[in-house]
């Protein structure tokens, strides 16, 4: 199965495409720009989703629905936000088909046109604070936090499957408050959760910071978010937060009574990550023979391969599992039990590699007499015979182990590819080796724009708790006080 898949160093894009489909995460669709999760791929998704969820709820959140479909008139209310997203909008324009006069299917019908066009949302600030302006009236009615898991359309002209196509799921959250304090600190806690996320769960480092002006969302004050590093050395930003401060409000009349009975405009957030998450997960951990999952977002944790040339000794083999089996499900750890005699047992165990499940266990006959196990790890690809009584609680410590390891890895790998340049001719160097690229930055927009011109490198990030220096700008000689992080990215 392996021999299927393009090397990362012949080829890392199509490694990349060759993996996803090979692992049957997912396939391209008959829709152009749109792809079909499977549910292997779909199974990483929701171990994502039920983490979130559980971390948005343990915050105060509480999860809602709004429509798919926002009047073109409400994006045009905030003037920076449909600048940001018109290029990317799908228009639904007319509301009913009907049988072609000359007998090739179906056309739309001239005549069901819509009064207003209707925009298939690529974000849902404009439909959700049109909503908030008749849930909020005082300041008992604040905070409001509220999140959507929905699916989104942003049309775009070059996709890849998971990391940037037409449709894509996705959370979103959107927040009000009294106070712009408050507000602000809402959008740092998330972007705290997503870290969390990211670190503990992912087993993914990532760089917390903020976006400039150029790479801020469309509609916001400040842009918060996480940068991770994949394999090849790019950029990949993995969740972001917004304080969008009054604007929304304003451009929707969100107002709320305060204590003393004055009206005020609220202050507002908003902030998401999509099933982008599973690209970088892919992209952050996996080799050429498939999948490296963590064992904390890995569908299927253990997987078991017995051994056998008759129905006598698979079940010989099943009983002796059984109770182990219980015990782990009884751990919540998830275990397959492969009993498929249509497969050879070296199939199973290639299958099991590309799909990256973290631990697979192996038993024949001589193996059952011997008291013992056969236990191969993914991450580090070793292999050792263990004594079957206590496997249940070597396997949680093995599948805590692998998940430390693999993050350990990861961050390894990121901060060896962290580069300081502090010359222009440094930054050329440096920017066509795989990594980040820590450097001063004038601040303004001409000179981020002038970069990317010549290197496509775009500002990542300016880091959180960043450590104030004297320095100039690697462009233009500049005074600078910070260092920003520069890499090309996806």
């Amino acid at each position: 199965m392996a021999k299927e898949i393009t090397s990362r160093v012949n080829d890392y894009s199509q490694w990349y495409n060759d993996l996803v489909v090979k692992s049957g995460l997912a396939d391209h669709s008959s829709v152009r720009g749109c792809m079909v999760i499977k549910p292997y791929g779909f199974a990483i998704w929701e171990k994502m989703q039920a983490a979130l969820d559980k971390m948005f709820k343990d915050t105060g959140h509480v999860n809602a629905y709004f429509p798919l479909l926002i009047p073109k008139s409400f994006l045009s209310k905030e003037a920076s936000h449909v600048e940001g997203f018109a290029k990317e909008c799908a228009v639904v324009t007319h509301y009913r088909l009907i049988n072609d006069p000359n007998g090739k299917g179906v056309i739309v019908d001239p005549d069901a046109k819509l009064e207003e066009e209707l925009i298939i949302r690529p974000t849902s600030e404009t439909i959700i604070w049109n909503t908030y302006k008749n849930w909020i009236q005082s300041y008992r009615d604040l905070p409001l936090l509220i999140n959507q898991w929905a699916n989104v359309v942003r049309w775009e002209m070059r996709t890849r499957l998971f990391l940037r196509t037409a449709e894509f799921l996705w959370q979103e959250g959107h927040t009000a408050h009294s106070t712009s304090q408050e507000a602000i600190e809402e959008t740092e806690r998330m972007l705290d959760v997503y870290a969390e996320f990211a670190e503990k769960w992912m087993a993914m480092p990532v760089l917390k910071g903020k976006k400039s002006p150029n790479e801020r969302f469309a509609g916001a004050l400040d842009t918060y978010c996480i940068e991770a590093m994949m394999q090849d050395g790019q950029a990949l930003q993995a969740g972001t937060s917004h304080f969008l401060g009054q604007n929304f409000a304003k451009a929707f009349d969100v107002k709320f009574a305060n204590k003393e009975g004055k009206e005020e405009f609220v202050w507002a957030t908003s902030w998401g990550v999509s099933t982008r998450l599973i690209g970088a997960l892919i992209m952050a951990h996996s080799d050429d023979e498939g999948l490296v999952l963590p064992p904390m977002l890995a569908p299927i944790q253990v997987a078991i391969v017995p051994i056998f040339k008759g129905e006598e000794d698979l079940k010989k083999i099943e009983e002796k599992f059984a109770p182990l089996l219980l015990e782990l499900k009884a751990k919540n750890i998830s275990v397959k039990f492969d009993k498929d005699d249509t497969k050879r047992p070296g199939f199973k165990f290639a299958e099991y590699e590309l799909k990256g499940v973290p631990v697979r266990l192996a038993m024949g006959m001589r193996d059952y007499d011997a008291g013992t196990v056969e236990v191969a790890r993914r991450d580090t690809k070793e292999k050792s015979v263990q004594q079957f009584e206590g496997i249940g609680n070597y396997i949680e410590k093995l599948l805590e182990d692998i998940q430390s390891n693999i993050y350990n890895r990861a961050k390894t790998f990121r901060d060896t590819h962290i580069r300081e340049a502090n010359t222009w001719d440094e930054f050329l160097k440096a920017i066509e080796e795989p990594g980040f690229i820590s450097a001063h930055w004038d601040g303004t927009s001409a000179t981020e724009e002038k970069i990317k011109e010549l290197t496509k490198a775009t500002i990542r990030c300016i880091p959180l708790n960043n450590k104030q220096e004297d320095g100039k700008c690697v462009f233009t000689g500049s005074p600078s006080k910070e260092r920003v992080v520069f890499a090309r990215a996806y």
